[in-house]
């Protein structure tokens, strides 16, 4: 059975999470919302701190700390790495989801390489600021349509291909690279490639103008003839038809409730600050009385919030059941699913019920209202998440029910 209250442990971190997000995110949240592709300095100290802490030992960011080895027969019930980092996310994110996206060294390509890397690969890679490039000009959510190549040529891996939609692509320090060992193999074929910054053959062909979370970069990345050393392929080097496409997929059952969580953070601000609005125009929202009894902003806030405790507690279970290494591909989708659809709904919601003070730039619910969006889309849209979760509903194949 999960316990949803929260251990000690987790409950100090979240609270660190949270005093970066209200004493250095919000304060400088609309500043780089104004200043799109301006790297956020103040974010130079907390890369320092986090340098600081894994030299002396200490898995505060990279990959090595989103693995738990610990065995669940003899310790029982486990908050390990995924359950940390999905709370600091969803704090962080309530401060700024874009500047959350920033932070040096908790690229989702750390979640790729805990999710597949090797013992030795984590030993290498665990530490390092990882971002994911998966999607490319010819395809957005069928993850299985990779073109992007890579050929073994001696101690080599030669990529070719490019990539769109990178987050922190152009700030982070490695790329966890998609590509297909053998295109004949097909899904099988698809295997993750940690791309080193300087790595001849990589460039950054431009960063993208967004609708939202502006303060983090989302780059056009180019392959040309790229070389990485052989042992840079997470995981087996070998194809398994059997296995199919399992291995590199297991990436999202580690990501999507980050996103999840993510959406989860900016939903509560929203919520948040919505009521402190209704209650200065004297809408009360009561607890004791039915929703059909009360103003009319106060029963949509009370549907709004429990849309949001749902998403909320989806989260928990999902990023649990991967501590805990428990098959969690359903609930990780039905996370990201419920979770994306609710970010949006709560804080467009937000913006109508407050007015024109949620149209204007007087406070952040209007860019919360932009930066909410993309956690619908990344990671798997709303429509992906959905079809994945009715596959595991009625036993179907992907080739069974598309």
């Amino acid at each position: 059975m999960i316990n949803l209250e929260l251990p000690k442990k987790l409950k100090a971190s979240a609270n660190q999470a949270h005093q970066v997000a209200a004493e250095i995110f919000r304060p400088i949240s609309r500043k780089y919302d104004l200043a799109e592709h301006e790297y956020p300095v103040e974010l130079d100290t907390m890369a320092a701190m986090i340098e600081g802490l894994n030299d002396s030992g200490g898995d505060v960011g990279g990959a090595a700390g989103g693995r738990s080895d610990a065995s669940t027969e003899l310790l029982g019930n486990s908050n390990g790495g995924n359950m940390a980092a999905l709370l600091n996310a969803l704090e962080t994110s309530w401060g700024d989801v874009g500047l959350m996206l920033s932070i040096p060294y908790q690229g989702l390509g750390n979640a790729a390489i805990a999710a597949v890397s090797t013992d030795e690969q984590l030993e290498r890679f665990g530490k390092v600021w990882a971002s994911m490039a998966i999607t490319e000009p010819s395809f957005g959510s069928d993850s299985a349509a990779v073109t992007t190549t890579a050929v073994l040529d001696g101690d080599e891996w030669v990529l070719n291909g490019e990539k769109i939609f990178v987050t922190a692509g152009e700030r982070s320090t490695h790329i966890v690279v998609w590509a297909s060992v053998d295109k004949s193999k097909g899904r099988a074929a698809i295997k993750s490639f940690v791309v080193p910054r300087d790595a001849p053959g990589l460039s950054v062909a431009r960063l993208e103008h967004k609708l939202g979370i502006k303060a983090s970069d989302t780059a056009v990345l180019l392959l040309q003839d790229c070389r990485i050393p052989k042992d840079n392929i997470l995981g087996s080097p070998e194809v398994n038809v059997e296995q199919g496409f399992a291995g590199v997929m297991q990436t999202f059952d580690n990501t999507r409730p980050l996103v999840a969580a993510m959406a989860v953070g900016v939903g509560r601000a929203a919520l948040e600050e919505l009521r402190g609005i209704l209650a200065e125009a004297g809408v009360e929202v009561s607890y004791d009385t039915p929703a059909y009894n009360q103003h009319a902003a106060a029963a949509e806030f009370l549907r709004l919030e429990a849309d949001w405790e749902a998403a909320y507690l989806l989260s928990l279970r999902a990023a649990w059941m991967a501590d805990n290494k428990k098959p969690n591909s359903l609930e990780a989708s039905m996370s990201k699913a419920k979770a994306g659809r609710t970010g949006t709904d709560v804080t467009l919601k937000a913006v109508e019920l407050a007015g024109t003070i949620g149209y204007s730039q007087h406070t952040l619910l209007e860019k919360w209202g932009r930066d909410s969006k993309i956690l619908d889309i990344f990671e798997g849209t709303q429509q992906i998440q959905q079809l994945i979760v009715a596959r595991r509903v009625l036993g179907k194949s992907s080739a069974e029910l598309k």
